[in-house]
């Protein structure tokens, strides 16, 4: 599967995407230098948001529209999306300064207009959010139009991840990666439940990621060692300037930081194989072997006094000690000796 210029599949290396969201605070400017941030951070990739807040939800004051239980708690649903969108006159500069920079730049559209929009600028890629995983109307519009779908299951069931997957592939799109995301703003990590990232790829048969809100990098380098091939997190200039993601989101220091324990993580997984490196080959000299401890005459007996396995390991293999003691030696010996077949009758 391939995303832009990224080859995505078991063997390749992990896709990180900084996310954007509403991160820009406002200002194109600040989304742009968003931008340069993230390259310099190491990130693959930048990912908006396409949405107005009329294609999210309607202008009310009744209760189901106030927002509980979360960070944005108390807040009307319109307005915060009022605050957080991304105005589309700015994708296009986005998407720019973006290819500039030589990152890949995609976003999760929230309606089939958005989706539209995102076609005439060419998006290489989709990411569904987690509260549009049971949006089927939508997957199945994005799936139609054949490019990468990364999911998130923020919210899903497996009943509800069964009906995005069989409604995408019904589309005759197959080029599908499902994130483990815990939609929680911040996101406890005794919540991350890492080990459904494999079970994600041995269950539904799909790449692996992380959709990540907990605080930090733990979460994304266990999601790494546990097959994670994109990891998404929140993208930040400085928390300072504040904003409705503002507080799980990463700044530019803390996701260099992620991403080198992401590449250091794939680096130390490595692959199944017994061969001896060449520095564990030569590392093999401490480890131990017979030799000779006290001074052997002709003919003596080997014994538990005059041998015994000991650092360094240019002797005889340990294996062979009950073998040796009680033959006899066809040399004088010197205390400190390897011993060898060739001194043994």
């Amino acid at each position: 599967m391939k995303i832009g210029t990224f080859e995505i599949s078991d063997k390749s290396a992990v896709f990180i995407i900084a996310e954007l969201s509403a991160n820009h605070n406002g200002s194109l400017e600040t989304a742009l230098e968003t931008i340069k941030a993230a390259k310099r951070a190491g990130a693959d990739a930048i990912k908006l948001q396409t949405y107005t807040a009329d294609t999210m939800t309607i202008d009310s004051d009744l209760d189901d529209f106030i927002i509980k239980g979360t960070v944005w708690e108390g807040q009307n649903l319109y307005k915060l999306y009022q605050e957080a969108y991304t105005p589309w006159e700015w994708h296009e500069a986005l998407f720019k300064e973006a290819a500039d920079q030589g990152l890949i730049c995609f976003s999760s559209p929230f309606d089939i207009s958005a989706v539209d929009f995102l076609e005439k600028l060419n998006v290489p890629a989709y990411k569904i959010a987690s509260f549009e995983i049971t949006d089927i109307p939508l997957i199945e519009y994005v799936a139609s139009k054949k490019k990468p779908i990364i999911l998130s299951t923020g919210i899903a069931t497996i009943e509800d991840i069964n009906l995005a997957l069989e409604t995408c592939r019904n589309a005759g799109n197959n080029d599908l990666v499902l994130l483990k995301c815990t939609s929680s703003y911040p996101a406890p990590i005794e919540e991350a439940n890492m080990r459904m990232v494999s079970d994600f790829a041995q269950k539904f048969g799909v790449l692996t990621g992380l959709s990540d809100h907990t605080i930090g990098s733990t979460a994304p380098v266990v999601a790494t060692c546990f097959g994670a091939k994109v990891i998404e997190k929140h993208f930040i200039l400085d928390r300072s300037i504040g904003g409705p993601d503002a507080t799980f989101s990463m700044n530019e220091e803390e996701f260099t930081l992620m991403v080198k324990s992401v590449r250091e993580a794939e680096k130390a997984i490595g692959a199944v194989n017994y061969d001896l490196t060449e520095k564990q080959i030569a590392g093999k000299r401490f480890s131990r072997s017979l030799y000779v401890v006290e001074n052997i005459k002709k003919g003596e007996a080997l014994s538990e006094k005059n041998v015994k396995s000991i650092r360094p390991g240019y002797g005889l293999h340990p294996k062979h000690y009950n073998e040796i003691i009680g033959k006899t030696v066809n040399h004088d010996l010197e205390k400190g000796t390897r011993l060898s077949f060739d001194y043994i009758d």
